[in-house]
């Protein structure tokens, strides 16, 4: 088989020793290991993972990620463009998205190996910001796409449009776009549905509405929604995946839709979404 990339979040406390146990472990079968340095898995920087390791497209069949939702949420973005799998090992908390935990990585290694494993796809959003009709940045993101308050802003009101048709005026600490991924993450939190991650669709959640209407809407994937910025004199932030912002001002236009890029998750035959949800939840 061709090499294996491996991207640690050097941050987290247990990346030393799992990944000299992952290095071990293909050293034994002969089996090629690219290694991210602390300099290329430098998650403090904005310049993209892709930029950091150009070489590794052409000698790698799949790439692990040691950490937690965050180091996941950060490679997918970052390498989306090469459609290599992702595999993530959990050295975090409850996430979701890690396919392993630590203690069973020996096995699911030998799964690897033995090509005893598949992928399987998902979804992405994007976003588009507009300031007068002018285009300001886009965004790419797995989890979510949220508009929100400041951390010393009042409340604020977004106008929400389903394919250009006015829902509702929202006001409260902002609202969550989130893709199927991300329904178990901030917008669960936030009081949204769970939905099967390999769907194609996007939910809408308000955070903290100041209303007695806080239900989350479901929408296809194929619609687009809008949200206009209806505050000044307050703070409004964009975010894509919890890790990426930019400030909103009265006016602004974002339009949240799914993306044209996908991600390919490492899948194996004996996980499931709903057996992964029971144990992540029952804890």
């Amino acid at each position: 088989m061709k090499g294996i990339g491996l991207i640690p979040n050097w941050q987290k406390e247990n990346t030393p020793l799992v990944v000299e146990k992952i290095k071990q472990f293909f050293h034994r079968r002969e089996i090629p290991l690219l290694i991210a340095s602390r300099a290329q898995s430098d998650f403090s920087t904005d310049t993209p993972l892709s930029e950091r390791m150009k070489d590794w497209p052409e000698r790698i069949e799949l790439i692990i990620v040691v950490g937690g939702d965050g180091t996941i949420l950060r490679a997918a973005r970052d390498l989306v463009g090469w459609q290599i799998p992702l595999l993530g090992i959990n050295v975090g908390h409850k996430g979701f998205l890690a396919e392993i935990e630590v203690e069973q990585m020996d096995r699911y290694l030998q799964y690897i190996v033995s090509g005893s494993y598949g992928y399987r796809e998902r979804m992405m959003l994007e976003a588009v910001v507009r300031r007068d009709h002018k285009e300001l940045g886009r965004y790419l993101a797995l989890n979510d796409i949220i508009v929100s308050r400041g951390p010393f802003s009042r409340i604020i009101k977004l106008d929400a449009y389903i394919n250009n048709e006015y829902l509702e005026s929202y006001s409260g600490d902002g609202l969550i776009v989130a893709s199927p991924t991300g329904s178990t993450g901030y917008a669960l939190s936030a009081g949204g549905p769970v939905v099967n991650p390999y769907l194609e669709l996007l939910v809408i959640t308000p955070i903290c509405p100041h209303s007695f209407y806080n239900r989350s809407i479901i929408v296809t994937g194929s619609e687009r929604i809008r949200l206009r910025v209806g505050s000044g004199q307050t703070q409004v932030v964009l975010t894509a995946d919890g890790q990426v912002g930019f400030a909103l001002e009265k006016g602004d236009s974002v339009e949240v839709f799914r993306a044209a890029q996908k991600v390919k998750l490492v899948h194996f035959a004996d996980n499931s979404f709903y057996r992964l949800l029971h144990q992540k939840l029952k804890g």
